[in-house]
């Protein structure tokens, strides 16, 4: 199987790098005044043929053009449509005609391609080798070196390769090179270092890095691949690279620069929204929060704006913040009555003295959605505090002794208020 995809991969070569014949279009086949009142028609007609991959009338078609006009780009172009149809036997006979009595490049290019696809591998090998020779162009070293694959003589076939690279480096002609050192020579260390080399000259294509990442990701070298997809990122803004890129910060726990590359690149604010409220930076999370809410209208972030906003300020008895927070996190619990937002705005109403009785009730809804919350059972004792109801606040806080809690600074203050409130 293999062996016929690299026949046909190097016939359609061949066909390709017949000195670059035209794509089939009417205006590069007119290229002067029409010969014969029914050029254009035939035109037409061997366009047309080809549209419908019916090979062997095109190459009629063009060979009664060639035949009225002698224009070679017409019979250039049926035995293109000849390979394409797979009749080899008829292309040697009729390049065979054609160069008995010239020399033709293009003439000669084709015969390779018969010979190729019949298997006759020697005669093609020398063929392309006399013509090389003269033309030294890259695609005639890359069709020798095709031929040498064939002859199963991978050295020889990364010879002319190497020499066709050398020319243009082009990096699909790397790739050719990448695939034999490693796939018939065993030698991917030098294929990687060929690739590195590449990028460090030419830049990180998506192809050719992309290609190394494969590399890298077999070897398990993290590091490596981070290096190349922030390079790509950098280039393309690629999203998916960009996910790659997180996606290898969070297994490394690098934060700190996954923060900053969230930050410069913006292209995750939901896991950067997160870094921030682990630093505790309130100030930037309220911000991204709020600017997910209005391009998602997600009330979520809205509750967690509302949040941020009052972690992130100084005064937090300023009234006119207050009255905001408040109106945000009752807008966010009466469409989606999340525990988080119903505890946090029941617990505002009665740290401030807002409205301390609506404030205990916000908190246990908040507990009907977990009971056994720390965290809420301390508004709910904080509120009967207020209230100067410290009995039934000491009983909260000695059930909260038994889950959790007792290196929770806020929490020791609440009990220490509750039990003096007691003493009196």
């Amino acid at each position: 199987m293999i062996r016929y995809i690299l026949v046909f991969s190097t016939i359609f070569l061949l066909v390709s790098c017949a000195d670059n014949i035209p794509k089939p279009t009417e205006e590069k086949l007119k290229l002067n005044q029409k010969l014969f009142a029914e050029e254009d028609f035939y035109i037409l007609l061997a366009l047309r043929a080809e549209e419908l991959q019916d090979f062997m009338s095109a190459s009629t078609l063009y060979n009664k053009l060639y035949n009225r006009t002698k224009r070679k780009e017409y019979l250039y172009r049926g035995l293109k449509n000849d390979i394409s149809f797979k009749n080899y036997s008829l292309v040697l006979k009729k390049v065979d005609t054609f160069l008995k009595t010239q020399n033709d490049d293009k003439l000669i290019r084709f015969k390779i391609v018969a010979l190729t696809a019949l298997s006759k591998f020697e005669e093609a090998k020398t063929l392309a080798l006399e013509l090389v020779k003269v033309t030294k162009e890259t695609n005639d070293y890359i069709l020798v070196s095709n031929i040498y694959m064939q002859l199963q003589q991978p050295e020889l076939a990364l010879n002319f390769l190497e020499k066709a690279y050398n020319k243009e480096f082009n990096e699909l002609i790397l790739d050719k090179i990448v695939t034999i050192l490693v796939d018939n020579l065993q030698r991917e260390d030098e294929a990687i270092a060929k690739l590195e080399l590449h990028t460090q000259i030419y830049g990180c294509t998506q192809y050719i890095c992309l290609r190394l990442a494969k590399f890298y990701s077999d070897r398990q070298d993290i590091d490596a691949i981070l290096s190349l997809y922030l390079r790509l990122y950098e280039n393309f803004k690629n999203e998916k690279v960009a996910e790659k890129i997180v996606q290898i910060y969070l297994y490394k726990k690098d934060d700190l620069k996954l923060l900053n590359f969230l930050e410069s690149s913006k292209t995750n604010d939901k896991i950067l929204l997160e870094l921030y409220t682990l630093a505790q930076n309130y100030t930037k999370a309220y911000i991204l929060a709020n600017d997910i809410y209005l391009k998602t209208g997600d009330l979520n972030y809205l509750g967690q704006s509302a949040i941020y906003k009052y972690e992130s300020t100084e005064d937090k008895k300023d009234k006119k913040l207050l009255a905001d927070i408040v109106k945000k996190l009752e807008k966010v619990v009466l469409i989606e009555p999340i525990s988080l937002y119903l505890n946090y705005l029941g617990y505002l109403l009665i740290e401030h003295n807002i409205d301390i009785n609506k404030g205990i009730k916000y908190v246990k809804s908040a507990l009907e959605g977990e009971p056994n919350s720390v965290y809420y059972l301390d508004s709910l004792a904080w509120g009967y505090y207020k209230k100067g109801n410290c009995k039934d606040a000491k009983k909260i806080m000695n059930t909260i002794v038994k889950f959790d809690g007792n290196d929770n600074e806020e929490l020791m203050l609440h009990n220490n208020f509750i039990d003096r409130c007691l003493k009196n």
